[in-house]
């Protein structure tokens, strides 16, 4: 009986063992660590030689870099998004420009030459270089005017970029160990790392952190490998100085009106232009007008004006404008070109040293999405002899709408002295329906969203000093600008019953005669007196008016009020 016993025993133990070690090799399939490798080249997407992967603080990004002669270098849509948006490419002339206050250093690319008001400067790399249509500057050229810090590393070839230092979290090496692309033992391994070596965790989990090593690798490591993780705060770079960009500001606000000069002879119509204009400080000539491609302009300026103006206690900003001969002349070509730039800023700022101009208004309008980048350096080129001058230079814009995102305010607030919201033309000649020129919703907005963008002492925001008379008839839509005195004759001459309409803050009065209807949302003291409390609420630089000889005379005791407090 026991012979019998015996083999089934053993069977049975067997069994037992065939199965625990079948559960045991499944126990190790599922916890033991793989010792797979992953591929650093596809893990950095790396394609070819030359490119550079960028770690910007702890992401890897989409953009990359280049490598060329040993030098890093990146595009320049990458160092204008995340690095600094003052480098400017004149592909035509083949430069690269960066202004600053006072110059404009300037190298021609493919060189490792600077020339700026100091001299010649050879650098130890080219400063710029293209490949293909694409634009690089060198990582080092680029950090002379930006602080942040960068370290390359090889195999593959990626970049660690920083450009902000908050405190953060470290953490040591317990033992031994390794970092993976997922948290998971079997997960791939990107790099091993040894004892004691300083990892910065960047997300910690139950079991696993997400870590960087010091060399940019990002991936995850187990909690038990990792010691308690301390507070380090890195040093800030601070190697460059950012210089001050100084403005040519008053210490009182500021009352414009633009005097509209269509010819010499209209010089002499300064004295009714401003008879009742109570408080003015300022008057804008409508003198200067592109005239051509080549960088010229007609003016109208006059010395006698200027002095009669400065007799009066005004000064006298002259204004530059594309409007007049917008069919004959084409903006991107003009400020696309840094001698055509150059050669008309000599030509504006000779005239108001010339005739003793307190500042230059620039008024471009209609300025295309690709020409934003050329219309803003000349801004900033304009901006360099006028400090130097003591020239005030103010700048017109649109009411800000992500359709004129790009006459960068932000920048004209930092470059200019003023920055002039065009407060009017919500409804205009062309537009689809009637409505209000001004209403006090678009008036706001335009308000609020530019010293959103640019210091509020440096705002003045613009009224209309004129109505338009809306006309509809059998469908069609037509309408008239006219000034104050004039819109009121209509009210009356029609017996038109106008009231107050909370929504645009404005009278508004409307009549039909025959198929027409006609209708007005009139700026007078009242709709321009609740204009003027919105400017008070958000404390800018002050008012301007288009145009003078449009408004009634009580507008000067409201803008006066406006004025004092």
């Amino acid at each position: 009986m026991k012979k019998k016993i015996i083999p089934v025993l053993i069977a049975v133990v067997l069994i037992i063992v065939i199965a625990g070690i079948s559960v045991g090799v499944k126990l190790w399939e599922k916890y033991s660590y793989s010792k797979e490798r992953a591929d650093l080249n596809t893990y950095f997407n790396m394609s070819g030689e030359g490119d550079v992967a960028i770690v910007l603080h702890n992401e890897i990004m989409e953009e990359r870099a280049r490598l060329f002669d040993s030098v890093y270098y990146l595009d320049l849509d990458t160092v204008h998004k995340y690095f600094n948006q003052r480098f400017y490419e004149d592909k035509g002339e083949g430069l690269l420009l960066y202004t600053v206050p006072d110059d404009i250093i300037r190298t021609v690319i493919g060189s490792s030459e600077t020339v700026s008001k100091s001299g010649a400067e050879t650098l130890p790399y080219v400063a710029a270089r293209y490949e293909g249509e694409k634009l690089y500057i060198a990582i080092d050229y680029v950090k002379r005017y930006t602080n942040f810090s960068y370290e390359g590393f090889g195999e593959p070839n990626r970049l660690q970029i920083d450009t902000t230092w908050e405190e953060r979290q470290v953490a040591g090496a317990k033992k031994d160990t390794a970092i993976r692309v997922l948290g998971g033992v079997k997960s791939e391994i990107l790099k091993d790392v040894p004892a004691g070596e300083k990892l910065i965790v960047l997300e910690q989990m139950e079991t696993w952190s997400k870590v960087k090593s010091r060399d940019a690798v990002i991936g995850y490591v187990e909690n038990k490998h990792l010691e308690e993780a301390v507070q380090e705060l890195p040093i800030p770079v601070t190697d460059y100085v950012e210089p001050e960009y100084t403005s040519v500001t008053r210490d009182h606000k500021i009352n414009l009106g633009w005097h509209v000069v269509a010819s010499a002879a209209g010089n002499d119509t300064l004295d009714a232009a401003v008879a009742n204009a109570r408080g003015l400080n300022v008057i804008s000539p409508t003198w200067f007008k592109l005239s051509d491609n080549d960088g010229n302009f007609t003016s109208f300026a006059s010395q006698s004006y200027v002095d009669k103006a400065h007799g009066m206690g005004l000064e006298v900003w002259g204004l530059v404008e594309n409007i007049e001969y917008k069919d004959s002349i084409d903006m991107y070509a003009i400020l696309s070109s840094t001698s055509t730039r150059a050669k008309l800023i000599d030509g504006l700022v000779g005239a108001a040293l010339t005739y003793g101009l307190d500042g230059i208004n620039v008024d471009f309008e209609q300025i295309s999405m690709d020409c934003g980048e050329h219309y803003i350096e000349f801004i900033r080129e304009l901006s360099i002899p006028c400090r130097a001058n003591g020239i005030v230079l103010s700048v017109d814009n649109y009411v800000p709408t992500g359709y004129t995102d790009h006459y960068n305010r932000e920048e004209q607030g930092v470059v200019a002295d003023y920055v002039v919201v065009m407060g009017y033309d919500e409804h205009y000649a062309g537009s689809s329906e009637a409505g209000s020129v001004a209403s006090i919703n678009f008036v706001e907005e335009g308000i609020e969203k530019t010293v959103a963008q640019v210091p509020s002492q440096k705002v003045i925001n613009a009224v209309p000093f004129y109505t338009r008379i809306w006309e509809t008839k059998d469908g069609n839509l037509s309408s008239q600008a006219v000034g104050m005195e004039m819109a009121e004759e209509f009210i009356n001459a029609h017996n038109i019953q106008i009231e107050w309409d909370d929504t645009t803050c404005q009278n508004y009065g409307e009549y039909t005669d025959g198929t027409s209807l006609y209708q007005v949302w009139l700026e007078d003291e009242d709709s321009i007196e609740v204009k003027l409390n919105i400017m008070e609420k958000y404390q800018i630089g002050g008012v301007a008016s288009w145009r003078l000889g449009y408004e009634k005379p009580e507008i000067w005791d409201i803008i006066g009020t406006y004025l004092a407090r």
